[in-house]
């Protein structure tokens, strides 16, 4: 068993619940921070991962609540190891009608918020060294109708992860960011239907979108590899839909 704490936000349901369960089922100790504070939504998980998980209640966007989650976190367990960022937002609107309230909400939550959570782990972290897994998207370099704030907000999060990971690494505390294509999930389930399940067989070359599971799994590998001379990269999981010709 691995007795590392790690703290996912936006952990209740999707890729973040997928993180959550994989990194309990491999031994870790998991901070779940969610909105209402219950952890994992809408599946059943049996009690030996209940007992790894401790269900935290934390509005991203409020940057008391996190630095409250994360002390309350390092109270309980005694030491915060890793931090993966997963709590995000995804709003589409034409951009030349776009009201800038929407752009401020996708950038807040998506690339604000990832910042000042890695700034309030911070302490957490440099007393042992660490490891922050920031969740961008391979949208981070594409021009998609509709996604302008989407688009910028997950290019930001690149940014902060390279810059991070570089005045960090002193302290021991390395920033990586898994950006995923598209991902099938019961949140948007429907919206994979139809014409976009069209558009993704035909464009991406195993022709299915990815599960959560592949992504957790690929972060949680990652935090646990423990690899000290990887940092700073954004490491894609899409199914090579984005170099595909």
């Amino acid at each position: 068993m691995d007795e590392r704490v790690i703290a996912v936000t936006g952990a209740s349901r999707g890729i973040g619940a997928a993180i959550a369960l994989e990194l309990a089922r491999r031994g870790f100790v998991v901070g779940c921070l969610t909105r209402k504070g219950v952890g994992v939504e809408g599946v059943a998980v049996d009690e030996g991962l209940r007992q790894r998980m401790v269900n935290l209640a934390c509005d991203v966007d409020d940057e008391g609540s996190l630095r409250a989650a994360f002390d309350a976190l390092a109270a309980r367990c005694g030491r915060i190891d890793a931090l993966v960022n997963n709590a995000g937002i995804h709003r589409t609107a034409k951009s030349a009608d776009m009201p800038t309230d929407v752009f401020d909400a996708v950038m807040n939550t998506n690339a604000r918020a990832v910042y000042v959570a890695c700034r309030e782990v911070y302490p957490h972290l440099k007393q042992r060294g660490g490891m922050i897994v920031n969740i961008g998207s391979f949208f981070d370099k594409m021009g998609v109708k509709g996604n302008l704030a989407y688009c910028a907000s997950k290019a930001a999060v690149g940014a902060i992860t390279r810059c991070l990971a570089v005045e960090w690494a002193s302290q021991g505390i390395r920033v990586l960011d898994v950006a995923p294509g598209y991902i099938e999930t019961e949140l948007n389930a429907d919206v994979m239907q139809g014409p976009l399940r069209e558009f993704l067989q035909a464009r991406v070359p195993g022709k299915r979108p990815g599960r959560p599971d592949e992504v957790a799994r690929f972060v949680a590998s990652l935090i646990g590899e423990d690899i000290g001379f990887l940092s700073g990269e954004t490491l894609y999981i899409d199914g090579a839909q984005a170099i595909a010709h």
